[in-house]
């Protein structure tokens, strides 16, 4: 019996580290996509304005700087990895609201319970963007997740 339990940790943790891995490989597919989402806009905005022949118009720069440079365009993230003195409030409001509900409990806190507290549900559909929201804050060092899958605030930098 004793031969099965073992087998079993070390499965469990195989298949943890491949998860992980996993997790960072759709990461990275995710910022790619977002990269390839704001390229498409890009060009398809530039494309409408060289047939309208406003390609020099000002308030087209303009758009099509504001659509490259703002979070998530581009390849920029929406969630930057923290750094020292790095406050919150870089982060959208969806993702500040998350880490306030992290913060409020004193234990780990599943997915699904944060889903709840943002008026999400606990249906699958409801908490799976939630929990990656979660996962997100924690690969970039905003919050921290247990080996359950459970998330803990980090303490907050004085600055």
């Amino acid at each position: 019996m004793a031969d099965v339990l073992v087998w079993v940790m070390e499965r469990r943790v195989v298949l943890a580290d491949r998860a992980e891995r996993l997790r960072k490989e759709l990461a990275e597919i995710d910022a790619e996509v977002a990269r390839l989402e704001a390229a498409e806009v890009v060009i398809g905005q530039f494309i409408e304005a060289e047939r309208s022949g406003q390609t020099d118009d000002p308030a087209v720069a303009e758009e099509l700087e504001r659509v490259t440079t703002t979070p998530g365009a581009g390849g920029m993230l929406l969630v930057p990895h923290r750094e020292p003195g790095m406050a919150q409030s870089v982060l959208p409001a969806d993702y500040q609201a998350i880490i306030k509900i992290v913060a409020a409990v004193s234990e780990p806190v599943p997915a699904k319970d944060v889903s709840v507290q943002l008026g999400r549900g606990t249906q699958p559909g409801q908490v799976e963007p939630v929990r990656d929201k979660l996962r997100r804050l924690a690969d970039r060092g905003w919050l921290h997740r247990t080996p359950a899958g459970r998330f803990t605030a980090l303490p907050q930098p004085s600055i």
